[in-house]
């Protein structure tokens, strides 16, 4: 995949910024590894874990009204795990220690969900041709008709009283 390297980009900047962070895994939504950074957790079995995660999040949200579902955390004894919404076909699964400040991973959680969802669903588009163009068409000849002359002697116009 393409974005794999500017996604291993993102993971590094995300790690300069949040210090406390032990892992970062970008998977498509069908459990499929796109990009990871997870030392010591085996990568396949964390996104399929994450997208069984997602199922169930989703239709929680669903079933809830909440609206389309943007993140998830789970906090253990020992730190969380954050996955976030990254583009249409992706997410991106954070671990962090217990030490983190969860708003500061909220914040560059998103933000590094919605830069990795830009590079994931530009690379899933698929490229576009144009259609072969047809020969142009003749416009349509108009012909005229005679019209019956009109009488203004009777006509009122808005400013008469």
């Amino acid at each position: 995949m393409a974005a794999e390297a500017p996604i291993l980009d993102e993971f590094r900047r995300l790690r300069a910024r949040v210090p406390q962070l032990t892992g970062a895994l970008a998977a498509g939504v069908d459990g499929l590894v796109i990009a990871h950074d997870t030392p010591g957790v085996e990568p396949d079995g964390l996104a399929a874990l994450t997208a069984a995660a997602l199922g169930v999040a989703v239709r929680m949200t669903d079933a809830t009204g909440r609206g389309d579902l943007r993140e998830l955390l789970v906090r253990g004894t020992d730190g969380y795990v954050a996955t976030y919404a990254a583009g249409h076909t992706a997410v991106l699964t954070l671990l962090a220690t217990d030490r983190v400040n969860v708003g500061r991973l909220h914040l560059e959680g998103r933000r590094a969900g919605a830069r990795i969802g830009e590079l994931v669903d530009a690379e899933a588009l698929p490229v576009r041709r144009s259609p072969a163009k047809e020969p142009a068409r003749p416009m349509p000849t108009r012909t005229k008709t005679a019209r019956s002359a009109r009488t203004t002697a009777n006509a009122r116009t808005t400013n008469e009283s």
